[in-house]
């Protein structure tokens, strides 16, 4: 359980910051980057749940959950340890890449199949979730980047993956289920 009765420490006015397991590491290390960008990514969820409703704001809802359990797995280094811990560490698992991909396959099931690019845009639901979209693209990257150098869970780096899939497909729903959507035009603007 998590008991903030304070919220500054000053225990990282030096540069540093703790990790799950009590390491302490620079603020700008491959592992606070990529927890702290799916953190990052959770806070532009929650703006784009301001113009949700219904089913999408409880799946939205849902997904805020989840990333807090990835950063919660992402902070964690030693996977081989985890055994070991007093308390066992929370990590992210395949279910819950499953159920991304159920529902992705719920949505897609009534989009009309895509013959361009999406601009991101069209209703401000959608746009915020191309927005969430690009943040989960980079936190994926920086998941993976990380994975080169230390321990990560594949199903933290997999959940990346599928979720920006899933705030694609999502904005395209939210665009009046892709009726709206903003289509490239390759070369729209340039001279003749």
């Amino acid at each position: 359980m998590v008991v903030l009765s304070k919220i500054y420490t000053r225990t990282g006015d030096k540069g540093t910051t703790a990790l799950g397991n009590g390491d302490r590491v620079a603020k700008h290390d491959a592992r606070v980057s990529a927890y702290g960008t799916s953190d990052e990514l959770n806070s532009h969820v929650g703006v784009a749940r301001l113009h949700a409703e219904g089913d999408m704001d409880k799946r939205l809802s849902l997904i805020q959950n989840d990333l807090f359990d990835l950063g919660a797995d992402l902070c964690r280094p030693d996977m081989a340890k985890d055994a070991e811990a007093e308390y066992p560490p929370l990590r992210m698992i395949e279910a819950q890449v499953k159920r991304l991909e159920a529902e992705i396959d719920e949505m897609n099931a009534d989009l009309e199949t895509l013959r361009s690019f999406i601009l991101p845009g069209g209703s401000p639901l959608a746009a915020y979730l191309h927005v969430c979209r690009t943040v989960a693209r980079r936190a994926e990257r920086l998941a993976t980047e990380l994975a080169l150098e230390s321990d990560v869970n594949t199903h933290a780096v997999t959940y990346l993956n599928r979720l920006s899939d899933w705030f694609f497909v999502a904005a395209r729903v939210a665009n009046n289920n892709g009726k709206d959507d903003v289509l490239w035009v390759p070369g729209a603007t340039r001279e003749s």
